[in-house]
């Protein structure tokens, strides 16, 4: 199942410190490489109180150019931390392409400390690690190395390493009563850490175990590993590339058509203006009442609005801001990557702006693009839209556990509708920066992203976050449709019954 490093083994000195210049360059010369490298390279040192960890991360760091170089040790949740998903805090910390991240502690961190003081069952540990192998999963398919080290020591080595450190007045404060007691649960955490790198070690991201009793030789063993893990997959990612040029290439012309879900939404509803006033005042008064009780109870949102160009997703934000606290939403527009998050997954940039408990966030366009515009312009190769489905999916699922309200609205304009709006933008001075060249030629390509359209909502309309279609040729149907979709899932989250109707 994963891979031991020569267990028992140790290094003189003398050995050590003839091996290490060599090392020391070949190391640098692989980072020099690495950092024109479309991956990055994420190394978790995981281990038995005792092992080192601390010790080699401080040694590769002396070894290695800290230019291409971020170490991050994970240890208890921060308030804001607490606030959103657990996964929210290693997002924020994977490392950009060309870059290595150097962990200390990770995902493995907590399923292994609760189950073994027994805040966890089997069947619970069980479904963390399913979520651990689908993270690094979703990592490794975009290009990233993941490395997991497991630094190895017995009972008896670590007792005895507990005994030098206390004995040293030097080292004495290194011991605590947390290591104390973990040295009496060794037996329970050995069981819990040998089941959680069987169910982890895959073939794209497995286990090697490190025998720690010997600092030299963990430290040039583990050192040898990384090089030859990181030079191996340059040469593995220096072949793919081309043939993922040829696969772009092909992208378009394997979009199907077929009668989309679109194409049976009732367009002529509509309200006319006084009908429209009122309800849009009760809504608005209800999502206001319904906001702050979330608040209160440490409910978040996240919205997520994608449609048509001109669909008026834009004046729906501006019918929602009102009924909401300005201290307790963010906005975020999204436009083509920067160069920093195109350094990363995909999913980087949006996993930056999950609300804090309490706290919505609404995203004008959102990481449906890899599935809507990538796909339709070949900007993702087909392997990369397929399998976003699956990563969206679990990427919200993880909101909804957390228990964020993800309320997701699709609107829907026919194409002479948009023509008109494009038209008339055209002679409004405020609107007229909202129409570029592009906006007419993505029109060509209508059919290609209805059928996109048609395929994201069959295959991301989940229970726990389902699309809401809103018919969109009128502005005012479509704004109260919206407005009366979040109070009515706001509702059920919050336990309120039979408050959102008219």
């Amino acid at each position: 199942m994963f891979e031991v490093a020569e267990l028992g083994q140790a290094l003189s000195r003398e050995e050590f410190d003839k091996r290490v210049p060599e090392l020391r360059t070949q190391l640098l010369e692989m980072q020099r490489t690495l950092s024109q490298a479309d991956f990055p390279v994420i190394v978790l040192v995981s281990g038995s109180d005792g092992a080192g960890k601390g010790v080699l991360v401080n040694r590769l760091n002396e070894w290695l150019d800290p230019r291409y170089l971020r170490t991050l040790a994970f240890d208890d949740k921060t308030q804001d931390e607490r606030e959103r998903p657990d996964y929210w805090r290693f997002w924020q910390a994977l490392p950009q392409k060309g870059r290595i991240g150097l962990y200390i502690g990770s995902w493995y961190s907590d399923p292994i400390a609760l189950r073994v003081d027994k805040t966890l069952n089997d069947i619970e540990l069980d479904g963390y690690l399913a979520h651990i192998r689908i993270f690094e999963r979703m990592l490794v398919e975009d290009g990233a190395l993941v490395i997991k080290l497991w630094l190895h020591l017995s009972k008896d080595q670590q007792q005895l390493r507990l005994q030098q450190l206390a004995s040293d007045p030097a080292t004495a404060w290194r011991v605590t009563e947390k290591d104390k007691l973990h040295l009496a649960l060794y037996d329970d955490f050995r069981s819990t850490a040998e089941h959680t790198l069987r169910q982890t070690s895959t073939a794209e991201a497995p286990w090697v175990v490190i025998e720690s009793a010997d600092p030299n030789y963990r430290d040039i063993t583990v050192a040898n590993h990384l090089l030859e893990r990181i030079q191996q997959h340059l040469t593995l990612h220096a072949h793919s590339d081309a043939a993922q040029d040829d696969e772009n290439s092909e992208t378009v012309a394997l979009i199907h058509r077929q009668k989309t879900l679109l194409g049976n939404l009732d367009m002529d509803q509509s309200l006319d203006k006084s009908t429209y006033r009122q309800k849009l005042e009760h809504w608005q008064g209800k999502l206001s009442l319904l906001a702050r009780r979330a608040y209160e109870q440490q409910v978040s949102m996240v919205i997520v609005l994608e449609g048509w160009d001109a669909a008026g997703k834009g004046g729906l934000i501006r019918r929602i801001v009102p009924a909401l606290d300005a201290r307790n939403y963010q906005i975020i527009p999204i436009a083509a990557p920067t160069d920093e998050e195109n350094a990363h997954h995909y999913l980087w940039r949006f996993w930056r702006h999950i609300p804090r408990d309490g706290r919505v966030t609404m995203y004008d366009r959102s990481w449906y693009g890899r599935v809507l515009v990538e796909r339709v312009e070949g900007l993702a190769s087909r392997s990369e839209w397929l399998r976003a489905y699956s990563e969206i999916n679990d990427f919200e699922s993880q909101l909804v556990e957390h228990g964020t309200v993800v309320v997701k609205f699709w609107l829907h304009i026919d194409a002479d509708e948009q023509l008109k709006r494009f038209k008339e933008r055209e002679t409004i001075s405020y609107k007229r920066h909202k129409i570029t060249d592009e906006d007419y030629r993505n029109r060509e390509r209508w059919v290609d992203y209805e059928q996109a359209v048609n395929d994201m909502v069959e295959r991301t309309s989940t229970e726990v976050a389902p699309w809401h279609l809103i018919e969109a040729n009128s502005k005012r149907f479509a704004r109260i449709k919206a407005l009366k979709i979040l109070c009515q899932q706001l509702e059920q989250r919050l336990g309120v019954k039979g408050k959102g109707k008219e």
